[in-house]
């Protein structure tokens, strides 16, 4: 299962905001979350050990201008 359905969310929120982006993933190495805009890093979660706030991913994209690291995150869910 991995981190697909995070993906998932994330694509369908990028992709109703801006329904002409072009939205892709791939696996990567083991616990990382990568959100990448015109090829600049802007969201890593292992540097912030959570998820991106959708809100926090559109605004980067909407913005035009050269963007922004996002730096806050939500917790990864734990289930116990």
């Amino acid at each position: 299962m991995g981190y697909g359905p995070r993906y998932q969310e994330l694509a369908l929120a990028v992709q109703g905001e801006f329904p002409d982006a072009a939205v892709s993933g791939f696996v990567g190495r083991q616990g990382s979350f990568e959100i990448v805009i015109n090829e600049q890093l802007i969201f890593s979660k292992l540097e912030t050990g959570g998820f991106p706030y959708e809100d926090d991913v559109i605004q980067c994209a909407a913005d035009g201008k050269p963007v922004e690291k996002i730096t806050k995150s939500r917790a990864p869910c734990v289930i116990m």
